[in-house]
């Protein structure tokens, strides 16, 4: 089957770097919590707000900060929801031109794009503002479907919204969630892009590297792969297609 579709992940992927993000304080700094251990509260317990249990932004950052220190005060959980939704509001609409460049190329040559997100509502709350609403033949959100990366049936949603199987698209993310790992669980050949995360978590590359089928730095090198260059190569295994070697330790 020749390649058809390309599914991107957002944050980290589509986005710019996050020091880039917003002038605005970190919800960590702002609720006065240490950044690793919000993070970890934030990517290891709190699948319930990515399915969209709950929908709030503060009662999203008041139940992750309350988890942390039950001490905080109302008034510092609200300014820092009210922080937080304005940083996603201003990465979402301040996309990087050279991706939206990528993706209005890729529309062109013909691809089907689609986009899936662990994200909950309040980080998405300004999608319809972003100029990524335009690029893409099918979204999923997990707060809005109720599925989470890496759970197999996310990447059929999209794939089922596509209209394609996952023998005919790639899989491209920074390795957040594992992904990755769950793209090809599903079938689909998964491309690992790590420039936006090199800057926060650079320990975490070569293990995010070794859990995808190819590593890039940067979103413009997908149009060096010969898949997406060329579309007379029907038939070949998708290794061969993308113009990398077949084997894999």
């Amino acid at each position: 089957m020749t390649l058809r579709g390309i599914i991107f992940d957002l944050f980290h992927t589509l986005t710019g770097v996050e020091s880039e993000w917003s002038g605005l304080p970190w919800t960590s700094d702002a609720l006065g919590i240490e950044r690793h251990v919000w993070n970890e509260a934030l990517t290891q317990r709190s699948h319930w707000r990515l399915t969209g249990e709950v929908r709030d932004p503060v009662e999203i950052v008041r139940a992750l900060a309350h988890a942390i220190d039950p001490t905080i005060s109302e008034e510092t959980v609200v300014g820092a929801a009210a922080f937080r939704q304005e940083r996603f509001r201003r990465v979402l609409v301040n996309i990087p031109p050279d991706n939206l460049g990528l993706l209005a190329e890729l529309r062109k040559r013909g691809f089907r794009l689609g986009l899936i997100s662990n994200a909950d509502a309040s980080e998405i709350a300004a999608w319809p503002s972003s100029p990524l609403a335009e690029c893409f033949d099918a979204e999923v959100f997990s707060c809005r479907v109720g599925l989470v990366k890496p759970e197999p049936a996310i990447y059929i949603e999209c794939l089922n919204r596509l209209g394609l199987s996952a023998g005919e698209c790639i899989f491209v993310g920074d390795g957040g969630s594992n992904e990755l790992r769950g793209a090809r669980q599903v079938g689909l050949y998964s491309v690992f892009v790590s420039g936006a995360i090199e800057e926060l978590w650079p320990e975490r590359i070569p293990a995010l590297a070794e859990a995808a089928d190819l590593h890039i730095r940067a979103l413009a090198e997908l149009l060096s792969l010969s898949a997406i260059n060329a579309a007379d190569v029907e038939g070949a295994p998708l290794p061969r297609r993308l113009g990398i070697p077949v084997s894999r330790p």
